[in-house]
C-alpha cells in the first residue's frame, strides 16, 4: 500500500494533467470521515493490482482540502497505527478533476456515496462505478455499475470485492485498514447487535479478516482506542463543524434533539415549515436513519405546492423573529436557503455518520 501511494504522488507530480494520459480516481464522500479515506485507498488499490495493460493510473482521492485533514483525528489515528504517512495522501485540491473531465482524460468511481453533490454535478459524465452503502439516490445507467448495500460501513463491501476478486492483494497493512474502519469496528459500533447497524456481511467479512491475520489488534482494543480519538476534538473542531451548519438553521445536540427550520419556496417565504424529532434514548436513532425522512419532506417541499395555496391560513407556529425569514432584520444580505442546498448538506451529514 505504501509504495502505491507513493506512485500516485508521483503520477501526480509527472503525468497527470489536462494533456497527460488520463487517469481514474477514486473518490469518497466529502464528509471524509474514516470509512470514506479508507474505501477510497483500499478501493483504488485493488483496481491498480487488477488493472489491465493500457489501462489508466489509479489515484485514491481525499475529498477535502489538504489543510482539513488535521481536523479528523481518528482519520489521522489509523494511518499512524498502520504506519502511513499523511503525506503520502492525495486531496481534493491538489488534482483539477474539471479540467480532466473538459478534457475526456477523467474515469471516477465513487465509494461510500453514490450521487454527486450540485457542487460536482459537471463531473456526472465521468462516473463509471459506484460502490456505496448509503441509501441508493442514483438514477440507474447502463454505463455506470452500481452496487449499494445497507451494511454497516462501505469498506465491509470493499473488502468483500477483495477477497472474491484478488485476495492474493491483501496483507497485514491492508487488512488493518479496512478492518479499524469497517472493522466493522468503528462504523459497526465494535460489531454490537444492540447498535442496530452490523449486518451479516459485516460479521463475515471482519471474521475472514481475523482469520486471515490473526496479528490484528484485538477487536475491543481497537474500537476503544478509535472511539478516544474520534471524540478527542479540539475548539478549533468544533468551530469548523459549527461553520458548516448555521445554528439558525440546523441544530444537532448530543441528545440527538433534531430541529429543522426551512422556507419551503420563494411564494412561502412566510411561511416557515418545521419539522421535530424527539429521540432523546433511542440507542438505535442516528442521522443515517433519519435524514432520508428529512430530505424526503425537501423533495416533497421543493415546489410551489408543498404547503397549499400561499394565502390559505397557516398552522404552523409563528416564527420567532430570531430566525432568517422574510422580515427578519438578521436576514438582511444573507443569500437564500434553497431546498437543494439543504439536500447537499444533509447528503454531507448522513455520509459522515456512523
Amino acid at each position: 500500500m505504501e509504495e502505491f501511494l507513493r506512485a500516485c504522488r508521483r503520477t501526480l507530480q509527472e503525468d497527470v494533467g489536462p494533456a497527460g494520459p488520463g487517469v481514474h480516481v477514486v473518490l469518497g464522500n466529502e464528509a471524509c470521515d474514516v470509512d470514506s479515506m479508507v474505501s477510497a485507498l483500499a478501493f483504488a488499490y485493488f483496481l491498480f493490482r487488477v488493472r489491465c495493460c493500457g489501462d489508466p493510473p489509479v489515484l485514491p482521492l481525499l475529498n477535502i482540502r489538504q489543510s482539513e485533514l488535521v481536523l479528523r483525528s481518528d482519520n489521522l489515528f489509523l494511518l499512524r497505527r498502520t504506519g502511513l504517512s499523511p503525506d503520502l495522501l492525495l486531496f481534493r485540491d491538489q488534482l483539477d478533476l474539471r479540467a480532466l473531465h473538459t478534457a475526456g482524460r477523467l474515469r471516477l468511481t465513487l465509494v461510500d456515496h453514490n450521487v454527486l453533490p450540485s457542487s460536482d454535478a459537471d463531473l456526472e459524465g465521468a462516473v463509471v462505478e459506484v460502490l456505496d452503502h448509503h441509501q441508493l439516490e442514483r438514477k440507474a445507467s447502463p454505463s455506470c455499475p452500481v452496487t449499494v448495500e445497507m451494511v454497516g460501513s462501505c469498506a465491509t463491501l470493499v473488502t468483500e470485492r477483495i477477497i472474491q476478486k484478488a485476495p492474493q492483494i491483501l496483507d497485514q497493512q491492508l487488512a488493518q485498514l479496512l478492518y479499524g474502519t469497517a472493522s466493522m469496528v468503528l462504523d459497526c459500533v465494535n460489531m454490537a447487535p444492540a447498535a442496530g447497524k452490523v449486518t451479516p456481511k459485516d460479521s463475515q467479512y471482519a471474521a475472514a479478516l481475523e482469520t486471515r491475520f490473526p496479528a490484528l489488534p484485538p477487536r475491543g482494543a481497537l474500537f476503544q482506542e478509535l472511539q478516544e480519538a474520534k471524540f478527542d476534538v479540539s475548539g478549533e473542531f468544533m468551530s469548523f463543524c459549527a461553520s458548516l451548519l448555521p445554528p439558525s438553521h440546523l441544530s444537532l445536540s448530543p441528545r440527538w434533539d433534531f430541529y429543522l427550520a426551512l422556507q419551503v419556496s420563494r411564494k412561502l417565504l412566510s411561511v416557515q415549515s418545521k419539522v421535530s424529532f424527539r429521540l432523546t434514548g433511542n440507542k438505535l436513532a442516528s442521522r443515517k436513519k433519519l435524514l432520508p425522512i428529512v430530505k424526503n419532506f425537501l423533495r416533497e417541499c421543493d415546489g410551489d405546492c408543498c404547503l397549499g395555496d400561499a394565502e390559505e391560513e397557516s398552522v404552523v407556529p409563528p416564527t420567532p423573529m430570531n430566525s432568517l425569514v422574510e422580515g427578519c432584520p438578521l436576514d438582511e444580505g444573507l443569500p437564500k436557503i434553497t431546498a437543494e442546498d439543504l439536500q447537499d448538506k444533509f447528503r454531507q451529514m448522513d455520509s459522515a455518520d456512523l
